[in-house]
């Protein structure tokens, strides 16, 4: 996913983390940058996204 700016980015919520019943399966946390153009920005992260789920990023 194309991001803007560099550096590490928090996953505020994941639709399927233990908390709302789901699998767990998520991105521990915390995914960083990689500067690889994507989506019309410099950076992009690498993230999972579990099927059936969304998940919410925030720049630390």
């Amino acid at each position: 996913i194309g991001v803007p700016t560099p550096g590490a980015y928090r996953e505020l919520i994941n639709s399927d983390s233990e908390r709302y019943g789901g699998s767990n399966m998520g991105n521990l946390g915390t995914v960083h940058t990689e500067p690889i153009a994507s989506h019309g920005h410099p950076q992009s992260l690498q993230i999972t996204l579990p099927p059936l789920a969304a998940v919410m990023f925030k720049p630390e």
